[in-house]
């Protein structure tokens, strides 16, 4: 039976197919030709106006899915403001800076970018984003986002950097800016420093370690002490720290207890721990001298383990009872709380590692 014949249905010169592929960039082109964004804002100019910041994409490479759904969202809100009379402009931008782009520059250089200076690979760096903001710059376009694509602005632009650095001389000049040194997450085989937000974890287990710290001045703080071999014990699950070593905290509230675990040798550790600890050292008898708070060592210098140099004692509220021993070992360049707790005793912001992550 013929079903079409008899069926009522509208005449028009709409194709069965909508043929997308051919149709879009003849849209976009007729667009262009008409200045239809120009003259969208020509007849909105006066009006109150609606403004999107958008944050810029880096130019390092094609524009993916990610790209695509961002822009798209953000140009139908410009558009639909735009119909409802608003003076909405848009102005596009890339970010020309950064790790994306130059990790891509020194793997394209490989070994060669050994014997290159620092200036002639900035010079590449920009090259390199100068083309790919041509080829977004294309690709977004042929999403059929409006914007003023003609005038961007680029991190790159010698206006847009010398701007930055007047408004950096006003905080100089207002006594903002200080010259001091912080621990950052930092990339070895890239060889730069790395923003928090591009920092992925993964579950990975590490040795842990607990290490004896001698106390020769225990003595002085704790009378019942005096002539035995006291050493306070420190747990870490990062090792490879100890070398950074300038500092031990303890809790000033909790309470910590001196141990005689025979031969004349003392260890402290917190009495909450004492069991475990005593346990996972292997010791099955022992003796309580003395029990008291952390702030009663406050000040004393310890020894470190095995360089040739002193160990702060000191006092932190991001000390726990959770695991280990009650004694924090602290190295000052290789995390926050430890760099902030050696900031208010005055430790040096240590860091023996070169920017490829080996140690100096």
């Amino acid at each position: 039976m013929d079903y079409k014949t008899p069926l009522n249905l509208p005449k028009t010169d709409f194709p069965m197919k909508a043929n997308l592929k051919d149709l879009e960039p003849r849209t976009i082109s007729r667009w262009e030709e008409q200045g239809t964004y120009r003259l969208i804002q020509e007849r909105n100019k006066g009006r109150q106006s609606y403004i999107l910041h958008d944050g810029p994409p880096y130019a390092n490479g094609h524009i993916h899915i990610g790209h695509a759904l961002n822009k798209t969202l953000k140009d139908i809100i410009v558009k639909y403001k735009s119909m409802c009379g608003f003076a909405s402009p848009y102005v596009p931008g890339w970010d020309c800076h950064g790790l994306p782009i130059e990790h891509q520059v020194l793997k394209n250089l490989g070994p060669k970018k050994d014997s290159m200076s620092q200036a002639e690979i900035r010079k590449l760096c920009r090259e390199y984003a100068g083309k790919f903001i041509d080829i977004q710059r294309e690709e977004f376009k042929r999403l059929g986002v409006f914007g003023d694509w003609d005038d961007p602005y680029l991190t790159m632009n010698y206006a847009y950097e010398a701007a930055i650095v007047r408004e950096l001389g006003k905080f100089v000049g207002a006594g903002g800016v200080y010259k001091g040194k912080k621990p950052v997450y930092w990339c070895g085989s890239c060889e730069t420093a790395l923003a928090e937000a591009e920092v992925e974890y993964s579950d990975h287990e590490s040795p842990s370690i607990s290490v004896k710290f001698s106390l020769p001045g225990a003595g002085k703080a704790l009378p019942s002490l005096s002539g035995k071999n006291v050493s306070i014990v420190i747990w870490t699950t990062t090792p490879w720290t100890l070398v950074s070593n300038l500092a031990v905290a303890l809790h000033p509230q909790f309470y910590y207890v001196a141990v005689d675990i025979g031969n004349n040798d003392v260890l402290i550790v917190a009495e909450a721990l004492l069991a475990q600890s005593m346990q996972k050292f292997g010791i099955t008898e022992h003796r309580v001298i003395e029990k008291f708070k952390g702030k009663r060592l406050e000040g004393l210098k310890a020894r470190h383990p095995f360089l040739d140099r002193e160990s702060l004692m000191i006092l932190g509220e991001h000390v726990t009872l959770e695991a280990g021993t009650g004694a924090v070992h602290t190295a000052p360049g290789h995390g926050q709380e430890d760099y902030e707790v050696g900031l208010k005793y005055g430790l040096d912001v240590y860091a023996p590692v070169d920017h490829k992550a080996r140690f100096t």
